[in-house]
């Protein structure tokens, strides 16, 4: 071994830091994959309405945190073979790829506090357009179309209605909720809230998930710092 003392310490905890951080990219790949075929965002998200496809935003965050899962258990190993190896080659390499995903996770993090609430709005647009023409009295060709839409909505989130229905809605609610009865309609929540919460939690989920990933990734730039040095400076190496 060309490291002692502390700097074998070091060389310990980098090692199990590699391994929580493989693990957690592991967690995340599989927590993406879950969130790509979740029955209620996928019921949701495939819907089309008049030649339009659900906004897709949100698949697009799920796809940028499959791609950061998969990066990060190969970063992991490799960061875990570069540690017991001593390598300060590998040991560099890791250190690069680290800086790159932690600087990729900033501006992720930044870009999903910008746009938190793009997602729910893009979809509460999609119900609106689907329930004002549910409502058209004229007989639009549209109109089973949107009553389809309406459909998915209430019966994936459990809710009728957008909050401030009108006197024609709450005429016709039981064909468009019949899973609702008159007394339930007026407990039930609109969907407008419902779709806000559904994606609040799993966006706080992804949150919560990115600032523990920001903090090995920390420890482990500092780790990875401190064990090249040591390497480098052991009476072994020259």
């Amino acid at each position: 071994m060309a490291v002692a003392g502390c700097t074998r310490c070091i060389k310990y905890m980098l090692f199990f830091f590699n391994f929580i951080f493989w693990l957690a990219g592991g967690v995340i790949l599989g927590v993406a994959l879950w969130l790509r075929h979740d029955s209620q965002t996928s019921n949701l998200l495939i819907l089309q309405f008049e030649g339009q496809q659900a906004p897709s935003t949100f698949y697009i965050s799920v796809y940028i945190l499959i791609a950061v899962g998969a990066v990060m258990m190969l970063v992991g190993f490799l960061g875990c073979y570069g540690a017991i190896q001593e390598s300060q080659c590998l040991l560099g390499t890791f250190f690069f790829f680290l800086v790159i995903l932690f600087a990729c996770e900033v501006a992720a993090a930044i870009w999903g506090f910008m746009n938190r609430d793009t997602i729910s709005k893009e979809l509460i647009n999609f119900y609106d357009s689907a329930y004002i023409k549910a409502l058209d009295v004229s007989g639009s060709p549209s109109k089973d179309a949107a009553i389809k839409v309406l459909d998915v909505f209430h019966t994936t989130l459990d809710c009728c209605g957008k909050g401030d229905d009108s006197a024609l809605f709450k005429q016709v609610a039981s064909a468009l909720c019949p899973k609702k009865s008159p007394e339930d309609f007026l407990q039930s929540q609109s969907c407008h809230d419902k779709l806000v919460e559904l994606f609040s939690e799993k966006l706080h989920l992804i949150g919560l998930a990115a600032l523990v990933v920001a903090v090995i990734m920390i420890f482990e730039m500092i780790f990875t710092m401190v064990l090249c040095c040591g390497i480098r400076n052991s009476p072994g190496v020259y």
